[in-house]
């Protein structure tokens, strides 16, 4: 297992063959509450991990009792309205065919590995929208969540209106932005806001076991077509959603990826994916 550490982030990589990589927000002391430093340096690791092919599926979770508290109050920037579209935010993304991620944390859906947030204790505010940018979402016990905007006199920023009414319905979602409360982990789960709720202890354990069990056997190829798939299908018709999934089924069975797929499957032997 190696570890790379940055001034408020590190990276480890776990895994039978180093394949996860588990990011940690790294303010213990604050919770994790956001500062610009620490998220410069989340995007740039992301990215990093994005372009490295040893690397099939990213952990993003919090050091010590705390996921991330949102922004940290005394870093907290005035921002012009189109900041968000600044040049520094719109670097390039693989989103092929669409725009629409183009935002200030589109990063997350624009990779191509899926990202599984492993929420360890409170997520709120900023905390809360990089979970919502995650694939999936698998909580402690002890986790919390509160959107908390509107107790600070905010609004649901950074595509957080969008977000949780497709995560939670929009009954929960508008619950949860105009009451601000503290949801605990049983109702979490309860209303769809996590996919899965462990023991404190099990959190990383059983996470990283999920996220192995991906970066070994099943192809990379199909999980980053897929995920691309599912955060496009909004902006689709049904109709749309299917002439792409034709062509997508074509080029998938022209990849040396299903040549493997079929060969492991027939000769009973662990799957040797390259995700090409």
């Amino acid at each position: 297992m190696s570890h790379t550490t940055h001034e408020e982030l590190t990276v480890t990589r776990a895994g039978r063959n180093g394949r996860v990589a588990v990011v940690t927000m790294n303010r213990p002391d604050k919770l994790n509450a956001l500062t610009q430093v620490m998220e410069a340096e989340l995007r740039d690791a992301m990215e990093t991990l994005d372009r490295d092919d040893e690397v099939r599926v990213v952990v993003l979770t919090g050091a010590g009792k705390g996921f991330c508290a949102g922004m940290d109050i005394n870093a907290l920037e005035i921002l012009p309205p189109d900041d968000i579209r600044a040049a520094r935010w719109m670097r390039p993304f693989d989103m092929n065919r669409r725009a629409d991620y183009q935002t200030r944390y589109g990063y997350f859906p624009a990779l191509r590995k899926p990202v599984i947030a492993a929420i360890n204790g409170a997520a709120a505010g900023l905390g809360l929208v990089f979970a919502l940018y995650s694939d999936m979402r698998f909580a402690s016990a002890n986790a919390a969540f509160s959107t908390a905007f509107a107790r600070r006199g905010l609004i649901a920023e950074h595509g957080i209106a969008w977000l949780l009414p497709r995560t939670v319905g929009p009954g929960h979602a508008a619950d949860l932005l105009y009451s601000a409360r503290k949801v605990l982990a049983d109702e979490a789960l309860r209303i769809g806001l996590v996919d899965r709720l462990y023991a404190p202890d099990a959190l990383m354990e059983e996470t990283i076991g999920y996220a192995d069990d991906l970066a070994e056997n099943v192809s990379p190829r199909s999980i980053g077509v897929m995920k691309r798939q599912m955060w496009e299908q909004p902006f689709q018709t049904l109709a749309e959603a299917t002439r792409l999934a034709n062509a997508e089924m074509f080029e998938s069975i022209q990849s040396a990826d299903f040549k493997e797929g079929v060969a492991h499957f027939i000769e009973r032997r662990p799957a040797r994916f390259t995700g090409q």
